[in-house]
């Protein structure tokens, strides 16, 4: 599709604002503990969702999304370190027709089984109280007492009423999860932990799609920010350098990912190549504690009943920072179709007014209700990510047929940077979603539309004094700062550092 009508000048510097949203107030981040519900529920707490074509050279024909749950991992996490519930249901959903509902669905479901592993005390067999039992290589080892694996399903249609069949590997339907980067004794040294993560993509196999691959493990937390700073009421010059030197908080956290590596004929058709990602998590309705000692780990409750969605991200920073705190957890419960019901927090947003309150020079945008955050937040930028028959819904979004840029010349302002294959369009590792959301919350797009309103967003320059600002949080990472095929993100920290 070509990029349209918008000048070319105009549009890199319009979709700078392109991702983001309205923020409602100052971020943590991307979506980690946002809501009342999942600040007690972890395991099915989704962080961040990533979403774009495959740069690794040779895969350009596939499109690369990654789902990160279980926030603030700490590396030195044992005994039991970081699974995925087994009672859950993870999802990642694709809109290829942008009418705000799921025609794809890919359906993640884990189990964690013990070997009940003993060791012989005084003439008894006694179970260990550890993940494993001596160093780990390969899949599967007997020393690993603590085996987690899982399945992937794909739906097509309503995720619960449409077609399903298994993704599988030579017909194999299971798939192991590496288990946690434990330390270097279990490991050994020399980024040996990476080299057995990597024993874990699989290439699979997509009914009526192709070949495809799939990774699930833990990794290197990916998203960057000021949050200590930011929380302490801007407690940072917004104004300064990009790379200034502020700590990225989360530096020093790991995270579990969900990744997969599609063929794009398999989502986008030629007569609409956007497409539009989200990801959910879910567990039953029914829950009971259960009294009865059993067999294996997973005893502690029994569950039961319909699944009901608890957790959902699209854009980074959306239920952080964008719903109110009494909505927060019903935006988790919602579906795209129902965006409807929290417009408000879109059209009459906060953040610019608490910028404002703490740096005067910094005006808040007057032109309410922000019909030009309605565009880049619920419909895409027209030309660059929008679909052609939009429905306005929350979700990301990413024109298949931009051509991929190479690692080196990646720009972490996307877009807003001259490099159209990033944020707004999709999402890469290193794309900085939080400057960019600063800059359109402040007005951006009203700065760049001009006088006459040439990009229809419906505001002016003079309804946004701030909306040419380059602010900032300080922090800055570039592709290089991750790795450069598949599954892109780090290997996470050791348990022992």
């Amino acid at each position: 599709m070509e990029m349209c009508k918008l000048k070319r000048k105009t549009l890199p510097l319009l979709v700078a604002g392109a991702a983001l949203m309205m923020l409602n107030g100052p971020s943590t981040a991307s979506s980690h503990r946002e809501s009342p519900f999942l600040a007690g529920q972890p395991r099915v707490d989704g962080t961040d969702l990533y979403f774009f074509r495959s740069y690794e050279p040779g895969r350009e024909g596939f499109v690369t999304v990654m789902a990160n749950y279980i926030p603030f991992q700490d590396p030195q996490g044992g005994p039991n370190f970081f699974q995925f519930d087994p009672n859950a249901l993870y999802e990642i959903h694709f809109d290829t027709n942008g009418d705000s509902k799921e025609d794809i669905t890919f359906q993640f479901r884990f189990n964690s089984t013990s070997k009940q592993t003993a060791l012989p005390v005084g003439g008894k067999q006694t179970k260990i109280p550890l993940m494993n039992s001596g160093p780990i290589s390969g899949v599967n080892p007997a020393t690993l007492n603590v085996r987690e694996t899982y399945t992937v399903d794909m739906v097509k249609g309503d995720r619960r009423g449409g077609t399903r069949t298994s993704v599988t590997m030579g017909g194999q339907k299971t798939f192991d999860k590496p288990v946690d980067n434990i330390g270097e004794k279990t490991f050994g040294v020399d980024n040996a932990y990476e080299a057995y993560a990597k024993q874990h993509v699989y290439d699979v196999s997509i009914p009526g799609c192709g070949n495809a691959r799939v990774f699930v493990g833990q990794r290197k937390e990916s998203f960057y920010i000021a949050v200590g700073k930011i929380f302490d009421l801007f407690n940072l010059d917004p104004l300064g350098p990009e790379t200034n030197g502020n700590k990225n908080d989360l530096e020093g956290k790991n995270v579990s990912t969900i990744a997969m590596e599609i063929p794009i004929s398999c989502l986008a058709t030629s007569a609409d190549p956007v497409v539009g990602a989200f990801t959910t998590a879910s567990v039953r309705q029914g829950r009971l504690v259960n009294p009865s000692p059993g067999t294996g780990i997973n005893n502690a409750v029994k569950e039961g009943g319909p699944w009901a969605q608890v957790s959902r991200l699209g854009m980074p920073l959306v239920n952080e920072v964008v719903i109110g705190m009494d909505d927060k957890d019903r935006f988790n419960a919602s579906k795209p179709s129902g965006d409807g019901q929290f417009i408000d927090y879109v059209t009459n947003p906060s953040l610019p007014a608490l910028v404002e309150s703490l740096f005067p020079a910094a005006k808040a945008p007057t032109n309410f209700p922000r019909t030009d955050l309605v565009t880049v937040f619920l419909k895409g930028i027209p030309g660059l990510n929008q679909p052609k028959n939009v429905t306005p819904s929350e979700m990301l979004r990413l024109n298949t047929s931009i051509p991929v840029t190479a690692v080196g010349a990646q720009n972490p302002l996307g877009v807003a940077g001259g490099d159209n294959a990033g944020f707004p369009n999709g999402r890469r590792p290193a794309d900085d979603v939080v400057d960019l959301s600063l800059r359109v919350a402040m007005g951006a797009l009203c700065t760049l539309t001009g006088a006459n309103d040439a990009l229809g967003v419906g505001c002016k320059p003079s309804d946004a004094p701030a909306g040419g600002l380059a602010l900032t949080d300080g922090v800055r990472k570039t592709a290089a700062d991750f790795q450069p095929a598949f599954p892109y993100f780090n290997s996470p920290l050791s348990g022992n550092k």
